[in-house]
């Protein structure tokens, strides 16, 4: 391997740094910033559809736990199409899908870093701050992930720690605060969403697990990866799901619908006045900073690691442009600036719509490849794949038709993006392979 393949420092991450990566990617992104946006969709039944989106995800997990499990691998996601699907451009088109879904959520917690930050000031406040500072704690993230893996498991360690027990602890002052009363009626529910726009919610929900697939990305740097890459998978969920539930109850109890969907983008700051007033503001604007610099920490770290993988498989091209290092610095750097683009552009319900649509067509991808071609070889029930597979469609339809009524610009610029993806995977790997045939004959006829 040359000076500027990709590098992997295998054993590096123990058990509990694996699950705070997978949690901080989780919490930094889910309770944050898609509180709002989902209670938007899914009206009073916002807390029902985090439960349903946690049952959803765990469908999911399993094919990735079942295949991740049995092949360790930096790239994971990578591995599994690969080992699925071959060479072909269902492998790099929904890898590439994968990892760009993974840098749209690191736009969406940059984002929400800087709406929650600006609570902190009176009065009106420029939004023009949101991206700035959005792009502010890119860069700085990008800084933190050059000084190596053990910098990032000691960060994430501490950031879970500090930002699982805030939640906790703001959930309860909460609660006790409002008289253990709900204001937002889960049933009957409060607001007019209907079924598709609850399955809509959940869509946003599976937003708020999905960084479970960062432990998958991250499997031969996991100490002893057969066995502690599903115990990370499913204690991340266990515990995104006890906070999820503890925090949808809190501001249950602390905001009527109302007031939940005109403070969509810093819900749970608004949650936190009725509660103690600007001291409690304070206090969860400090835990969403925290949650928010850990987890786009760790999906930094993921999606870097990725991109590197895909262009060791020869997926995706790549140049060096002149920067110096090896491949990981370079996708590092990539990384960051498409989260930087897209953190500058979009507004946080567009970011997490798209993460939504390009996740749920990669995951289908996933669990059909799995279910064709490796269920025997990894002891997966077909069974449990099927209704992943069922599950993940109907979630992707039902969002998809409710966005279409809302905002079609999203739908639109969606799906010409995972056609693009598409195309441009078929194109480049049937360039490749013509690459490859003529310097086959050439060496023949030499």
């Amino acid at each position: 391997m040359s000076d500027r393949s990709a590098n992997y420092e295998q054993d590096s991450l123990g058990l509990w740094q694996t699950v705070a990566m997978g949690t901080g990617v989780m919490i930094g992104a889910g309770i944050f910033a898609l509180t709002g946006q989902i209670g938007e969709l899914a009206g009073g039944l916002f807390p029902v559809a985090f439960i349903v989106a946690a049952i959803v995800s765990g469908f999911s997990a399993y094919s990735y736990i079942k295949v991740a499990s049995a092949y360790p691998s930096a790239g994971g996601i990578a591995m599994i199409l690969k080992k699925a699907y071959g060479s072909s451009t269902v492998t790099g088109a929904a890898s590439l899908l994968m990892a760009l879904s993974m840098v749209i959520n690191e736009s969406l917690v940059a984002r929400t870093f800087g709406t929650y930050t600006l609570q902190l000031f009176e009065g009106e406040v420029s939004q023009i701050w949101v991206p700035v500072l959005a792009v502010g704690l890119i860069v700085l993230a990008f800084v933190v992930n050059l000084a190596g893996n053990k910098v990032i498991g000691t960060v994430s360690n501490v950031s879970a720690v500090l930002k699982i027990g805030g939640l906790l602890v703001f959930a309860a002052i909460a609660v006790v605060a409002s008289g253990v009363e709900l204001q937002v009626a889960v049933w009957p529910p409060a607001g007019e969403s209907g079924p598709a726009g609850f399955v809509g919610g959940v869509a946003l929900g599976i937003l708020a697990f999905k960084g479970f697939t960062t432990i998958t990305n991250s499997g031969d740097e996991v100490s002893d990866p057969e066995k502690n890459v599903g115990r990370a998978i499913v204690i991340s969920l266990l515990i995104c799901l006890v906070v999820y539930l503890a925090v949808t109850y809190a501001v249950s109890s602390s905001l009527s619908l109302d007031e939940l969907l005109a403070a969509r983008d810093y819900a749970l700051a608004e949650a936190a006045r009725p509660a103690i007033g600007g001291y409690g503001t304070l206090f969860t604007v400090t835990i969403a900073i925290i949650a928010t610099a850990s987890g786009l920490l760790a999906s930094t770290f993921a999606v870097s690691r990725m991109l590197a993988m895909l262009t060791d498989m020869d997926l995706i091209p790549h140049r060096h442009f002149g920067m110096p290092g090896d491949i990981q610095k370079h996708t590092l750097v990539y990384t960051v600036v498409v989260a930087a683009l897209l953190a500058a552009i979009f507004d946080l319900s567009r970011i997490a719509s798209m993460g939504a649509i390009f996740y749920l067509v990669m995951d289908i991808a996933i669990h059909v490849g799995v279910y064709r071609h490796l269920r025997g070889d990894v002891g997966a029930r077909a069974s449990v794949l099927l209704a992943a597979v069922v599950l993940d469609a109907v979630v992707l339809a039902g969002f998809l038709w409710v966005k279409i009524e809302s905002d079609p610009l999203i739908v639109v610029i969606s799906v010409v993006g995972v056609g693009a993806v598409f195309a441009f995977e078929r194109f480049y790997l049937r360039r490749l392979r013509e690459g490859d045939d003529a310097s086959e004959l050439e060496a023949a006829e030499a």
